[in-house]
């Protein structure tokens, strides 16, 4: 396969992943007015192969904020291992549960071989990422070089339901909690999930402001990104913007169809969709 991209931001469908959804999976697919279809991890890398891409699996969990659990990291873990030309995995842990947390980071690490964290939602998880009393486990993963995904800005989690069922969209947002993270922590490598609306320019700031952080450009519609993260894009970070979808939120051909008509220049676009990503991943 030749390699035309890699998305940063993939949400797997299979029959384990739905079973650990719980209620807001068939409200976020409401949201995103789509069929809530299973999908295999074997069907899911034939796709990715045949659009020319590499996929980055994100897991996801709430446990302490609804009694949810998450899926079982190993699932995402046997899908890298299964489909390594395909697929890279990242673990995820609620940092509410403490030791227990720092833990299943050194186990994503040492036994499943997953380079990285996410997607950690704050709003979701209802946690401010600066909170001192989680630095235990963002130590761990800047000890072992592991990268960090988090949710930011407007979340489809709750999204058109009453009172959005309860998540807060102030734990989403950039400034001060990542920038803290960033700060208090050079030696980890941050990714700010989505271009953050209503709060991207303080994504684009602190991504300015301080290398190790990030920002991939999933779950938006390319066609309502503005001209500040466009040209921002195109001039000063075109080494630290990444390409991701969001799948299934958004397909990957309505995601391109967009993203292949925005004034990027020819040299950006292609750090954008693989070479940013293929370095921060340490890929051959």
């Amino acid at each position: 396969m030749e390699l035309k991209a890699i998305d940063v931001h993939v949400h797997p469908q299979t029959e384990v992943m739905h079973a650990h959804s719980g209620p807001k999976g068939e409200q976020m697919a409401r949201y995103f007015k789509r069929e809530r279809k299973t999908v295999s991890f074997a069907e899911m890398a034939d796709m990715y192969r045949a659009h020319g891409m590499m996929a980055v699996l994100q897991n996801t969990t709430d446990e302490y904020a609804t009694g949810q659990p998450g899926a079982p990291n190993d699932h995402l873990a046997a899908a890298q291992r299964d489909f390594p030309d395909v697929f890279i995995a990242f673990g995820v842990v609620d940092p509410w549960f403490g030791q227990k947390a720092v833990d299943e980071v050194k186990r994503c690490h040492e036994e499943l071989g997953l380079i990285g964290i996410g997607e950690i939602n704050p709003g979701r998880q209802q946690f401010h990422p600066n909170d001192t009393r989680f630095y235990p486990v963002w130590e761990e993963c800047a000890k072992r070089k592991m990268i960090v995904l988090f949710h930011t800005g407007m979340m489809a989690a709750g999204a058109g339901t009453p009172g959005g069922m309860g998540f807060k969209l102030q734990y989403t947002r950039p400034i001060p909690a990542l920038d803290d993270l960033a700060a208090d922590f050079p030696e980890m490598t941050i990714i700010g999930a989505h271009p953050a609306w209503p709060w991207q320019s303080e994504a684009l700031a602190i991504c300015r402001h301080k290398p190790n952080y990030y920002i991939d450009l999933s779950g938006w519609s390319p066609k309502y990104f503005s001209p500040e993260l466009i040209q921002q894009t195109n001039t000063l970070l075109q080494d630290r913007v990444l390409f991701g979808t969001d799948w299934p939120m958004l397909e990957i051909d309505r995601y391109m169809a967009e993203f292949d008509s925005l004034p990027l220049r020819p040299e950006v676009r292609q750090k954008v969709m693989l070479d940013n990503a293929r370095k921060l991943f340490k890929l051959a």
